[in-house]
């Protein structure tokens, strides 16, 4: 075996919806990519007279990040495989009963999109192992070095950057054209692929956890990604123009972005949760932290997906993570297959922690 081109990430999500009509659902994806790819997501689940709560996993935003995909498309085929051959997952020194995968997929829905860029993916695969954006020309003044645009940073998310944050700050991102890894983009959602990400938690309105899965750095990161989080002052937050110019700076008194403490709590503890159903694989350690611990960073899938609830109070409240497997973006096959269990294993596990 070995990484999976664009067309077999498609072909795999749809085989797995016809091999199991009664669990699953294809859903459509509204807008193709520039190169004109059509998109699918896998919606898995028993069926449920009450309406149930979801949990959105995402990947290959990053076209280099290739094991993305495979981490996702073999997550769905072991959870459909297992609850209906009644049988429990085994990965490595990590087991779930049979009771513990039908939990998941009785009392809630599972959504996995798997290639949110198809576009990069194939660049990257074909001509350009070390990728990142999407392929978008509009923006390259027809400059060929200057082509696409970042995706994870083209979310809704404090992407005036340059009035919101620090002027020493250095977030990730860049209003640049030409920058060949974090370019934003010219305006929030400019592009299809993250229109399809920003429809898909439309079209699942009780999506309350939401996952991107990326490379590499061996962490599991929640929210914030644009400073520190504190849960004392509700009003210094992204939406308070006050604050503008003082954010990104670790260990100042200036700005911390708040979070409910009962967010806060759930999220450092899902987090802890996926790194222990990874760790009894094979002994892996990653680590539970902050987006920003990372690095600052704003216009990312999820930030984005977290504020959808304090920017329209109507929307429901999403616990929004991101996953950073692996020390490569792309590593010899034999590995990779040794990371997807680590990272299914830990995605099984936090989707029990979850119920």
């Amino acid at each position: 075996m070995s990484y999976l081109n664009v067309t077999e990430v498609e072909s795999a999500v749809v085989s797995l919806s016809t091999a199991f009509p009664s669990l699953t659902s294809l859903v459509d994806l509204p807008e193709r990519s520039v190169e004109g790819r059509a998109s699918h997501a896998l919606r898995i689940g028993a069926e449920s007279v009450a309406p149930k709560r979801c949990v959105v996993l995402t990947g290959g935003l990053h076209a280099r990040e290739w094991g993305s995909c495979e981490v996702l498309v073999h997550l769905a085929a072991d959870l459909l495989e297992a609850y209906e051959s009644g049988t429990g997952l085994r990965y490595g020194g990590t087991t779930f009963t049979l009771d513990e995968v039908r939990r998941i997929l009785d009392e809630v829905e599972v959504v996995v999109f798997p290639l949110v860029n198809p576009d990069g993916r194939r660049y990257s695969q074909d001509v350009e192992p070390m990728w990142r954006k999407n392929r978008n020309p509009a923006h390259s003044g027809g400059d060929p070095a200057c082509i696409g645009v970042d995706i994870n940073r083209n979310f809704d998310f404090l992407f005036d950057f340059a009035t919101a944050f620090a002027p020493t700050a250095g977030p990730r991102v860049s209003a640049d054209p030409c920058d060949p890894q974090v370019y934003q983009g010219p305006h929030p959602f400019s592009e299809p692929e993250t229109r399809n990400v920003r429809w898909l938690l439309d079209r699942f309105p009780r999506t309350r956890w939401f996952v991107d899965v990326h490379s590499h750095a061996e962490d599991v990161l929640f929210v914030w990604g644009d400073d520190e989080n504190q849960s004392v002052e509700p009003g210094m937050n992204f939406r308070n123009p006050a604050f503008d110019g003082t954010r990104g700076i670790a260990g100042d008194l200036a700005y911390a972005e708040f979070i409910e403490k009962s967010d806060a709590d759930s999220s450092a503890l899902l987090a802890e949760r996926f790194c222990q159903g990874l760790h009894g694989v094979r002994g892996r350690t990653y680590t539970p932290m902050s987006g920003f611990q990372l690095y600052p960073t704003s216009g990312t899938s999820d930030d984005y997906a977290y504020s959808r609830h304090i920017v329209d109070q109507d929307r429901g409240r999403i616990l929004a993570f991101t996953i950073e497997w692996g020390e490569i973006f792309q590593p010899l096959w034999p590995e990779m297959e040794r990371i997807v269990l680590d990272v299914d294993a830990g995605l099984v596990q936090f989707c029990l922690a979850a119920l």
